[in-house]
Formats: structure tokens, sequence, C-alpha cells
């Protein structure tokens, strides 16, 4: 692994709170999350927190394990089961990443020339991640409005 995607996996792992904390205020006053607004705070940052510090587990791995899709089914349910429709959820997935990407950024970790390939790799690997996660999240948002549809 790069130098740089190993500071940025070191960074979210040991910054995941604030990150965390800086998403929370962003996803609870944003017009497209409207029912995190009114969440318990510790309730939802907790959740990133979980999602951030599973995130350099996920990074790590050359493909996407089954239990990466075990974890995004997980908080799929998670935030199922918390009451969020299915399409904030993924609004709230995007958001995350763009925090871990704009704390990075404001860190200051990727500024010399040498290190924008290794951004553009660390970035891409980032958004693929991410949209596995979109994927199976609304996966099993399908299937957990279907076994409600039938109950």
């Amino acid at each position: 692994m790069k130098a740089y995607a190993f500071k940025y996996l070191e960074l979210a792992e040991k910054h995941a709170e604030k990150i965390a904390a800086r998403w929370a205020k962003d996803v609870r006053s944003n017009a497209k999350t409207p029912t995190y607004k009114n969440m318990d705070e510790q309730k939802i940052i907790f959740q990133c927190v979980r999602f951030y510090q599973n995130f350099s587990k996920m990074f790590l791995d050359e493909k996407i394990t089954d239990d990466v899709c075990r974890y995004f089914r997980s908080y799929a349910r998670e935030s199922y089961t918390m009451g969020i429709p299915a399409k904030e959820t993924i609004y709230a997935l995007i958001l995350m990443r763009r925090h871990i990407w704009l704390y990075a950024e404001f860190q200051l970790i990727f500024s010399s020339g040498i290190a924008q390939q290794e951004a553009m790799d660390t970035l891409n690997r980032t958004i693929l991640l991410f949209d596995y996660a979109a994927y199976e999240v609304t996966r099993e948002y399908q299937e957990l409005m279907k076994k409600d549809i039938v109950e």
C-alpha cells in the first residue's frame, strides 16, 4: 500500500469521531436528509464512526469481501430500523464519503505533486467502496420493504 493511502486510512480511523461529528452536523442540517434532524446526535455519530472504522478494513482488501457486504447490509438494516428512508440513507453515505475526503484534504496529506497520483488512486478506491455500499444498502432496503409488505 502506498504511503499516502496509509496516512489516509490512519487519519480516517484515528479521527473517526471528529469526522463523524462534522458529518452529523451536516446530515442533521441538510435539506436532503430531514429525518436525521430530530434523531439522537450521539446515535448517528456512533453509526458513522463504526462505518469509518470499518472503512480501513474494507479499503485494504483487494476485492469486496462477503464480510464487507454483510457490514453494508447491517448498516442498511440499522438505518431502516431507525426509520431513515432509503434515499436519505444513501445521501448520508454520499456525505460520509465527502467528509472523509475533505478531512484528508484539510490535513494536506496529498499536498505534494508526487502525491497527486496516489491521491487519485486513493480517491478512486474510496469512491468504489462507497459505490458498493450504496448498492448493498439499496438492495437490503428493497428486501426489508418487501418483508414489511408481506407481513
